[in-house]
């Protein structure tokens, strides 16, 4: 179990546990480790959830801020007519009140943490709004929705860019120079090094790399890639142009994870579920970055700083899971745009702070898929409609989970030849999204 040092910046409860350090009150101490503050603030983000999700469901159904339903000939579907919506306020709630409890507040990596949970929540809710009171079943406009993601895909990237406190630490070689000094060149570009560094000895050295544009690859030896490799340039230009790459990765990263997840948010529990799987292996990965010995073992890059992102996930999947209560078959309140955009744009970022942006499409395959499903069904059916007058489908009705409630949609994939019953369709995509988590980690392991 390491122990961080927190100086002056973490959650309220750490200055709590400050102010009465001179009444050396029996296990005070505990607040200033990682592991132990991570679980407590699983744990009081899970009850917010709970005992403030009761409250607000018998609010929703007060006001009648139910969901309309559109008759889609799917079984069971309009029993779920009338189901309070807008849900996703209470995964807010409890992430807001939990991180700022127990989150260390002057972290970087916190901080855009919760700008990304309340900016995305935050379009979530308007277009909620929009649809619930304004009784417009478009909500906001597709194009609306994207321009703003894209914007806090640039506040992202542009903080990741140009933040100080946002590097990478890891294994360098170093040069001798003819007086005998040990050095990094400056610039070097096989070093990706922009300051010079003096070490003391020749070899390999754990240096700060001030800023970088490494990431993790899997299936990869050594499982680094460099978005400088895609320039085409070398010096100031080369130096430009990788970080481009590098923005419009994250801008196109966040926007996706964060409609992936609004696809996927179609079944009782399913994005719930799916989100807190993925917001586990997340948050183990940040802690294993963040740990120099772990890092050094897996032969990961160090991060420092990014512990702090897994207390933060703690809080995520704590929330999640608390709702779920709730919002598993047969649903009392559905997330709404609210909490399925917010879902997935806190997964976007926090995956690209640990630099594991590249292993989303295995780790968050079932929003991968979903979405590659409904991108298809659309090309296909255009496609067909243009060439033979008449659209066909490849799936009998997309996104993917629907697939398997329809049976009398003529389609190109015909199974399963009966519908499926909603919970356990959830439950196979649940099961589907541990065998990808376990498979993400296990790629920790390759060499």
């Amino acid at each position: 179990m390491r122990r961080i040092q927190i100086n002056g910046g973490t959650g309220m409860i750490y200055h709590l546990f400050q102010l009465l350090s001179d009444y050396d009150i029996p296990g005070q101490r505990l607040m200033g480790y990682l592991s132990f503050r991570a679980m407590l603030a699983s744990v009081t983000a899970m009850l917010i959830s709970f005992f403030a999700g009761r409250k607000i469901i018998h609010w929703l159904q007060k006001k009648q801020i139910g969901e309309t339903i559109r008759d889609l000939g799917l079984e069971g579907q309009m029993q779920k007519k009338g189901t309070p919506t807008m849900g996703g306020v209470i995964i807010l709630l409890a992430i807001g009140v939990s991180a700022l409890l127990f989150c260390d507040l002057t972290n970087i990596y916190t901080q855009l943490l919760i700008l990304t949970t309340f900016w995305c929540g935050g379009i979530g809710f308007a277009d909620d709004y929009i649809k619930v009171f304004k009784h417009n079943k478009e909500g906001m406009s597709e194009r609306g929705k994207l321009i703003l993601q894209i914007v806090l895909g640039f506040i992202v990237a542009l903080t990741v860019c140009f933040n100080n406190d946002i590097v990478v630490r890891e294994k360098v070689k170093v040069e001798t120079a003819e007086n005998g000094t040990t050095y990094l060149p400056q610039g070097s570009d096989d070093l990706d090094v922009d300051s010079e560094t003096i070490v003391h000895k020749s070899g390999w050295k754990m240096e700060n790399i001030v800023k970088s544009t490494k990431t993790t690859l899997p299936f990869i030896k050594n499982h680094e890639l460099d978005y400088k490799w895609f320039s085409p340039f070398h010096g100031k230009f080369g130096w430009y142009f990788k970080w481009a790459v590098y923005v419009l990765m994250i801008v196109i990263v966040i926007t996706a994870c964060s409609n992936g997840t609004n696809l996927t948010d179609g079944m009782d529990g399913l994005a719930a579920g799916t989100s807190a799987i993925v917001g586990t292996v997340i948050g183990i990965l940040a802690w294993l970055s963040g740990n120099l010995i772990n890092s050094e073992y897996l032969n990961i890059m160090y991060i420092p700083g990014t512990g702090e992102v897994a207390v933060f996930m703690s809080v995520f999947v704590g929330a999640l899971l608390g709702f779920l209560w709730y919002n598993s078959y047969p649903a009392q309140v559905f997330m709404g745009d609210t909490g399925s955009l917010a879902i997935g744009g806190i997964i976007g970022v926090s995956a690209i702070l640990i630099r594991k942006e590249l292993l989303l499409p295995i780790l968050c395959g079932i929003f991968f898929v979903e979405s590659l499903s409904v991108l298809i069904q659309r090309f296909y059916f255009k496609y067909t409609r243009k060439k033979y007058g008449t659209g066909q489908r490849i799936f009998r009705m997309a996104p993917l989970h629907h697939h398997y409630q329809k049976i009398d949609i003529p389609a190109k994939i015909k199974w399963p030849s009966h519908p499926v019953p909603e919970a356990k369709i959830v439950t196979r995509f649940w099961l589907v999204g541990l065998i990808l988590a376990v498979a993400t980690l296990a790629l920790l392991k390759i060499r």
